[in-house]
């Protein structure tokens, strides 16, 4: 028992008291107005992409592939006439960075009736040529001239136009050896062919073309002039055959450059003579010329400098136009 003189001892107990609200307190308001904020920002671009038209949602897909607005390396090939990343060749302007003005001066490039007009000019062009390609196409068939040169004349379609090759093949060359010389055989492929680019309006780029075999006969004679002597005899034969002369728009001679059997540089198949009936951009291209309207652009405002009023001229200068006046002089 503690003596009367000590005194008692003072215990302190501390409560820790715990607030409603659940296991995880308030937490859960956090994460649900997240949740509300993120399916609201869903709907939205639903919405938005629903709102879409075709074309706009195009644009919209294009631009996650490769947002950049120059030709890069995308591992889809974008619609753009450049290749991934690049301008868009749709006749409708869909805001990608690459239409945005280019300076201060620039504001529209071509007038969306002109736009629409080039691309139904652009159809008619396809549409013409490629009907050209079935017409020869049958006619190889039927024709007694061609029918046995089948396997020696290609055609195809090219960013350029209708492509027509007529190549060598092993015991049938088109010329004589290291000569521009046609064969009689020749000229008469030359001569069908002729009759049909005659049927558009379309020009025709020729071109002559040679293997790798080396040409020593005559000193400073080389496959290059030998491929454009080819080229050219080509283009004489085809206005024997009816071409008109003014619908040759290019005659060159690419050597051994444009090999078509790259493996056997001395297959006969890399000596031909390439006929292209052109495109009318194609055409343009190779004219240096362009039936495109110049662009409207407006002209920056004169600087102040230049924008006040014209100064009156010095007494000694009024005084000799006086005199200028009365004298005649």
């Amino acid at each position: 028992m503690a003596g009367k003189d000590e005194k008692p001892s003072i215990i302190i107990r501390r409560v820790k008291k715990v607030q409603g609200g659940g296991h995880h307190g308030g937490s859960w308001k956090v994460a649900y107005a997240d949740f509300v904020t993120a399916m609201m920002a869903f709907f939205m671009v639903m919405w938005l992409v629903g709102a879409l038209t075709t074309k706009q949602r195009e644009a919209v897909s294009d631009y996650f592939k490769n947002p950049s607005p120059v030709k890069g390396n995308s591992t889809v090939k974008a619609q753009g006439q450049n290749g991934p990343g690049g301008a868009s060749n749709s006749m409708i302007k869909l805001g990608g960075t690459m239409e945005l003005p280019k300076g201060p001066g620039e504001k529209f490039t071509r007038d969306p009736k002109d736009q629409k007009s080039d691309a139904e000019k652009k159809l008619e062009d396809k549409q013409r040529l490629e009907s050209l390609m079935n017409e020869l196409q049958e006619a190889i068939g039927k024709s007694q001239a061609l029918e046995p040169f089948k396997d020696q004349l290609f055609l195809d379609i090219t960013p350029e136009g209708l492509r027509i090759q007529i190549v060598d093949k092993k015991n049938r060359a088109m010329f004589d050896l290291g000569s521009a010389k046609l064969m009689p055989y020749t000229e008469e492929i030359l001569n069908e062919i002729a009759k049909f680019i005659n049927k558009v309006p379309n020009r025709v780029s020729i071109a002559g073309h040679t293997d790798t075999t080396r040409y020593a006969t005559v000193a400073g004679y080389s496959n290059w002039e030998l491929s454009a002597d080819r080229a050219n005899a080509a283009r004489r034969s085809l206005m024997n055959g009816g071409m008109d002369d003014h619908k040759t728009a290019r005659v060159v001679g690419f050597g051994d450059a444009v090999l078509f059997d790259k493996t056997d540089t001395t297959n006969p198949i890399n000596r031909r003579i390439s006929i292209v009936v052109m495109t009318k951009e194609a055409e343009e291209a190779a004219l240096g010329i362009s039936e495109s309207k110049p662009i409207s652009v407006p002209t920056a405002p004169a600087s102040p400098a230049a924008a006040v009023a014209p100064t009156k001229p010095t007494p000694a200068a009024a005084v000799a136009a006086a005199l200028k006046e009365v004298d005649g002089r």
